[in-house]
């Protein structure tokens, strides 16, 4: 199926559109739903554009399961049952989806934010149009059970999260799938602060340029990465392109630091237990919201007495738990497993069904993952387990990389590149397609490393092959000593799994593996990228107040690089790669101190050289959770 933006992971409206649109050759099966829509009023008399769809042949009472939207509704009943809605509907339950605030036919203005006023009894926002929607649903539905639950990904993931902050009394179970919580911080929109610059210019266009449909942006070319070099300093895009037209990408240009603006829309942090049931649900190679699952997960930890916070992460891009079987990602298989339906069938369809429908059992776990490089499923009754051990992975500065740490002082102690912000490093492998549609966007977290290791400006650290396996289960981390001869710098640290030159044949666990010309590229070889991320060195200090680098002056750089789970063949290498660009996805550093990079002129854009230490004084390493 194709994907496309975060609609495109709205996969229960797209799979219902196709559902309904069958074509003539196709014979029609009966309806399974019966589609009825209504415009449901809220506090401040705005109304709603909603979709129910009630199960036809229904004969008791059943629960609601309900999705709120930016995206659409749809308009017709599906013909056959979407295949992403097939675990739960064998239980039973009447589908809701409703458009937000100002989108489609709903009412009122949308708003890209998350800010809830918890001091504002009249204030009107995400929670309060779900709880007002909610009492709604339970009153004037026909035959309702008079329990709700609300699940979705991305943006349908942030609405059902925000119910959290003030959730009906009907609301009996959630489930926030990607959602973000923080997006100077993490998730879609910035990496500590450094701005991805590709997805939020993007994103912002095709939400805020015209209410009644995805406007995706014109390119005048094909390769973006090109366009966005050619584009010079940020203030262009708005000076040659938006004029100012789109709030969103205003406001992230406005409030280029960690100010108030930003910390009012990091929701989050107004959650500090778990008062409603929910499984949150996370994707390892996520290429837009890999951390808040973890964050949102955590901060309901904080006082979870009934024990029912749950997490729930595998090795999947953006939402790719909704696609049919999730049995691989880009190139990489998953040794047979289905992995998206085992999640539906196993995992979400009973949570609901223990929560909504009184029946079965409550996980008896706090962690599920699907584990990979081992390709199996485990359970961890905490989260990170205990018997994980922290163990640190060391950059040497003849490009090796040892669980030993460096003894004796060498001649340098170091490595270096120049990084040129006129010639930055690609992030994925050119011509980068648009962001949105198409193109290699959902899995480029897993794109093989080559194309870039060659480059003179990429510093590349690699063990000797494993003679035993290693399983990383927990939190991962870079811990770097460095310089640059600038006044700021990026670094880009990568933790990458290197495949032996025989693992295409091995790929597959015996069954006949891919057809003839299904792939084009082997895996022999292969870099496969675990964890990758960004800081920016002038908030190393301070995200609030960004302070200039001095130069040449050895620097620890903490950059986390989330929650793993995942098998270190025997026979595999470790590979760390380093690199101070990362282009168009992450917008270039001037790599001279200026006071908002996005008021930067041409001539604030100057190289530099960047060091990497690895000396018994500054001892660069990755931190790792390793299971005994």
């Amino acid at each position: 199926m194709h994907l496309d933006k975060r609609l495109s992971l709205t996969l229960l409206l797209v799979a219902i559109s196709a559902g309904a649109q069958q074509t003539s050759t196709q014979t029609p099966s009966k309806l399974v739903f019966t589609l009825q829509e209504v415009m449901i009023p809220v506090r401040d008399g705005v109304h709603l554009q909603t979709a129910i769809l009630t199960p036809v042949g229904q004969t008791g009472p059943l629960p609601i399961l309900f999705r709120r939207t930016p995206y659409g509704v749809p308009d017709k009943p599906p013909e056959q049952m979407p295949s992403s809605m097939k675990e739960l509907a064998q239980d039973g339950y009447i589908f809701v989806i409703q458009n937000l605030r100002g989108r489609f036919k709903s009412e009122g203005v949308f708003n890209l934010s998350s800010w809830v006023d918890p001091n504002d009894p009249k204030a009107t926002n995400e929670t309060t149009d779900a709880y007002d929607s909610i009492e709604w649903l339970v009153k004037n539905v026909p035959n309702n059970n008079g329990k709700i639950g609300m699940y979705g990904v991305s943006y349908d993931g942030l609405t059902t999260a925000l119910t959290l902050l003030h959730p009906h009394p009907a609301l009996k179970a959630i489930s926030e799938q990607a959602s973000p919580v923080d997006q100077w911080m993490n998730d879609d929109d910035h990496r500590y602060g450094a701005l991805r610059e590709s997805y939020d210019f993007e994103y912002a266009v095709m939400e805020q340029a015209d209410k009644n449909k995805n406007t995706h942006f014109d390119f005048e070319i094909y390769d973006t990465y090109e366009w966005y070099l050619n584009l010079g300093p940020l203030s262009n895009i708005n000076a040659k392109y938006l004029h100012s037209s789109i709030p969103y990408w205003n406001s992230s240009v406005d409030h280029p630091d960690y100010d108030e603006f930003w910390k009012k829309e990091a929701w989050v942090n107004q959650l500090h237990s778990s008062t409603v049931p929910n499984l949150n649900v996370a994707g390892f190679w996520d290429q837009e919201d890999p951390w808040g699952p973890w964050q949102i997960f955590r901060h309901a930890e904080e006082n979870n007495p009934q024990r029912t916070n749950f997490i729930v992460a595998g090795p999947w891009f953006h939402g790719e738990w909704q696609a049919a079987k999730g049995d691989g990602i880009g190139l990489i298989p998953f040794g047979g497993h289905e992995t998206s339906r085992e999640f539906r069938e196993n995992i979400e369809a009973p949570f609901f069904r223990y929560y909504l429908h009184d029946k079965g059992e409550k996980p008896q776990w706090q962690a599920s993952t699907f584990q990979s490089g081992a390709n199996t499923w485990r359970t961890y009754a905490v989260w990170p387990p205990k018997e994980a051990k922290n163990t640190n992975l060391y950059l040497h500065d003849d490009g090796t990389l040892s669980f030993s740490a460096p003894e004796t002082k060498s001649s340098k102690g170091y490595r270096e590149y120049v990084s040129d912000p006129a010639n930055p490093v690609p992030y994925r492998q050119r011509p980068i397609s648009p962001t949105y549609p198409g193109g290699d966007w959902r899995t480029w977290e897993v794109a093989d490393q080559r194309f870039v290791d060659h480059r003179p400006d990429v510093l590349s650290f690699v063990s000797e092959p494993l003679d035993h396996d290693i399983a990383v289960t927990g939190p991962v981390a870079a811990d770097l000593f460095a310089s640059t001869s600038g006044t700021d710098s990026d670094f880009v640290v990568k933790l990458i799994d290197v495949f032996p030159q025989d693992a295409q044949k091995n790929a597959w666990n015996g069954d006949e593996g891919p057809k003839p010309g299904q792939y084009a590229q082997s895996l022999d070889g292969y870099e496969l990228p675990i964890a990758m991320e960004v800081r920016r060195g002038r908030y190393l200090a301070s995200y609030e107040k960004p302070q200039p680098l001095t130069p040449n002056k050895p620097t620890e750089w903490n950059v986390p690089l989330r929650d793993r789970d995942h098998v270190f063949l025997k026979g595999h290498r470790i590979m760390v790669q380093i690199q101070s660009t990362w282009f168009p996805v992450i917008d270039r550093n001037p790599q001279k101190f200026v006071p908002s990079i996005y008021k930067a002129t041409n001539a604030d854009f100057v190289p530099a050289t960047q060091r990497v230490y690895c000396s018994p004084e500054l001892p660069s390493h990755i931190m790792l959770s390793v299971m005994p």
